[in-house]
């Protein structure tokens, strides 16, 4: 009997994509999927493919997507794209809150219910190859009122607002996607700058919370991804006392799969994830987390710490009605 419930409590902490293992993931208890631009064809095609995702799910699952407007938004094949945060922010906040409420009500018509969105880095670095427009800002102040603003809009729409990166990456000079970036600036500095979008919305309860592959130097000497990091995560928890659930960016970024699938999802379970995102459902990541669910029958201090997410994903759930 627990051996079973174990298996059902692994497979909620893991959002997949598309990929030939996603409906044998489904059907053992899969936490959610992530949709991307390939996956939407037309708007009926992905009501369509949403339905069957559901019809295929042994729990109601996260049905999720990257849609803030701009550079990333993935109906991209279907509709002509938005304008990016920081744009949609200099024409002003009743701008800002009606392209999020349009963005939110087509999410709500497709079927989704959590967007990873919006963006909380604050862009000190103009060099940043992969944050950019896609902040609010490079002054936290204004960074707070744009998350604040469409964090409600999504909410109100009864979609699942996840703010990212933390701890934050706007300071990057590199792609996470291509590399690890390495952020070497003071705890002051960062809790001054970069780490005050993230406490405030905390304050304000924020659903979830992305975790960046960067490395901050304020949390660890040794070259670690913040993501995995008991350091980084455990300020998050411990000093910001945030209980709600916090996600990685996805798995099969370069600048966490030098340790491997299964060892990265360990730490970062170890360290305080409750889920994690792989972007295709492949061999790798089903194989990932049936290793893990057979570690975790046999680790009581795994199993414990899994226990505790599958609490945190469907206190979330129950939130929103995903039943």
């Amino acid at each position: 009997m627990y051996d079973y419930f174990m298996e059902k409590f692994v497979y909620q902490m893991f959002i997949l994509g598309s990929g030939e293992y996603l409906k044998q993931a489904l059907e053992k208890g899969l936490g959610g999927v992530i949709f991307f631009t390939p996956d939407i064809k037309s708007e009926e095609q992905f009501k369509t493919l949403i339905q069957n995702v559901k019809q295929e799910s042994l729990i109601p699952p996260f049905l999720s997507i990257d849609q803030e407007g701009g550079r990333v938004e993935r109906t991209e094949n279907i509709r002509p794209k938005r304008l990016s945060a920081r744009y949609a922010f200099e024409k002003g906040e009743e701008f800002l809150v009606s392209q999020t409420q349009e963005i939110a009500s087509e999410l709500k018509e497709y079927g989704i219910n959590l967007n990873f969105a919006p963006v909380a880095d604050v862009n000190t670095n103009p060099d940043n190859p992969i944050i950019g427009e896609r902040a609010f800002s490079d002054n936290p102040d204004e960074v707070i009122r744009g998350v604040n603003l469409v964090s409600n809009v999504y909410r109100s729409n009864g979609i699942i607002p996840c703010i990212k990166h933390y701890p934050g990456h706007g300071d990057a000079n590199a792609d996470s996607h291509k590399t690890l970036p390495k952020i070497d600036l003071s705890m002051e500095y960062m809790e001054k700058i970069h780490i005050k979008p993230f406490r405030n919305a905390v304050e304000n309860n924020i659903e979830m919370v992305m975790a960046a592959h960067l490395h901050c130097s304020c949390f660890d000497k040794e070259t670690i991804p913040a993501s995995l990091s008991k350091n980084a995560i455990g300020y998050l928890r411990n000093t910001l006392k945030y209980d709600g659930v916090v996600i990685s960016d996805d798995m099969v970024m370069k600048g966490v799969q030098a340790y491997g699938s299964f060892e990265a999802v360990k730490m970062g379970i170890e360290a305080g994830l409750d889920m994690f995102i792989f972007r295709n459902a492949d061999k790798n990541a089903f194989e990932t987390i049936e290793k893990l669910v057979r570690s975790a029958e046999n680790d009581k201090t795994l199993a414990e710490k899994i226990i505790k997410s599958n609490d945190r994903i469907q206190k979330l759930k129950n939130k929103y009605c995903i039943l």
